[in-house]
């Protein structure tokens, strides 16, 4: 009968069980989770650089800007036959930084040719004057058309020889062609002087632009291609430029006043122009800078933007006015 007796025992077991008071639980507070510690900073945060409303860094553009400044006018006064050489190294590095950006978007605008010609503008200006640039300009569009012709060997079919080779045309006329006029003015009668009067007035104008535009721009001049250009701002270039302008062409080249308005105008039309030709060839080209050798500025072909146009513009108003 064990099957019985191990009933009656659950049976006895169970209703004990039942009767029996419960065990109270004592509850304990949960502790709670220990917070993780905060790393602390090792180094504290470096504040970062002063920037302008145009995005640069604006110590180091002032202080760039300044020196060039600085060292271009010594020059001009003491030594301004040496200004030839700093046009020629400067159209050097320029002309490699647009070139290296039209390669990097895969057109292949023949390196060589550029650089080489692009001496042989500047300094055949010297001893032949417009002769000696016009040769120059019209070799160095020539050896680029038959470089790129023959690139890739006498049995590889060119690909996009009329692309590469119109652009390369281009970049010899917008970079050494333009700046060979600079020399072309150096070498007159009073052309240090000249030259002289026409950097001032080309700082002027992107002294009064930035003041007035970061000060009162409001309205976009053209946004599609430049977003930060304002009427205000060209109405500023326009202000101090002809200031400029008067003040040079009559204490410097003791000539008329008239001729420092017209000078001063044209150099404000021809420098906004300039600088909207670089921004609209970056903005293809999906970049900030041409380079990165000048801090604050960007590379030497961002400072020389309005510089190329104001060289050609100056020496016709400065040749045929003076």
């Amino acid at each position: 009968m064990t099957v019985a007796t191990d009933k009656v025992s659950e049976e006895s077991t169970a209703a004990e069980s039942a009767t029996a008071e419960p065990t109270p639980v004592e509850s304990t507070p949960a502790e709670p989770a220990p917070a993780e510690p905060v790393p602390a900073d090792p180094t504290p945060a470096e504040p970062a650089p002063a920037k302008s409303k145009a995005g640069r860094n604006l110590p180091a553009a002032m202080a760039v800007g300044l020196t060039l400044g600085i060292s271009l006018v010594l020059i001009l006064v003491f030594v301004p036959k040496v200004l030839i050489g700093v046009i020629a190294v400067a159209i050097a590095v320029a002309t490699w930084e647009v070139a290296r950006r039209l390669r990097e978007a895969d057109v292949l605008v023949p390196r060589i040719p550029l650089l080489v010609g692009g001496q042989a503008i500047v300094w055949l200006s010297w001893p032949y004057g417009p002769t000696g640039v016009a040769g120059a300009f019209a070799g160095t569009a020539l050896v680029c058309m038959v470089w790129r012709l023959f690139d890739h060997g006498l049995r590889a079919t060119p690909r996009n020889f009329l692309r590469d080779t119109s652009i390369a045309v281009f970049v010899a006329a917008w970079v050494p062609l333009l700046a060979s006029f600079a020399t072309l003015l150096l070498l007159e009668d009073d052309g240090a002087m000249k030259v002289l009067c026409f950097m001032i007035g080309v700082v002027c104008s992107d002294v009064g632009g930035y003041a007035a535009g970061v000060l009162f721009g409001k309205h976009p001049m053209v946004p599609a291609i430049s977003p930060k250009k304002s009427w205000e701002g060209f109405a500023g270039s326009m202000l101090f430029s002809i200031i400029g302008g008067l003040l040079t062409v009559t204490l410097i080249l003791d000539a008329n006043s008239l001729i420092g308005v017209v000078l001063g105008v044209s150099l404000v039309i021809v420098a906004t122009l300039g600088d909207l030709i670089e921004s609209q060839i970056k903005r293809e080209l999906g970049i900030k800078d041409m380079g990165t050798l000048l801090p604050g500025h960007g590379g030497i072909m961002d400072r020389l933007d309005s510089m190329l146009p104001s060289a050609f513009v100056s020496w016709v108003v400065l040749t045929a006015l003076v």
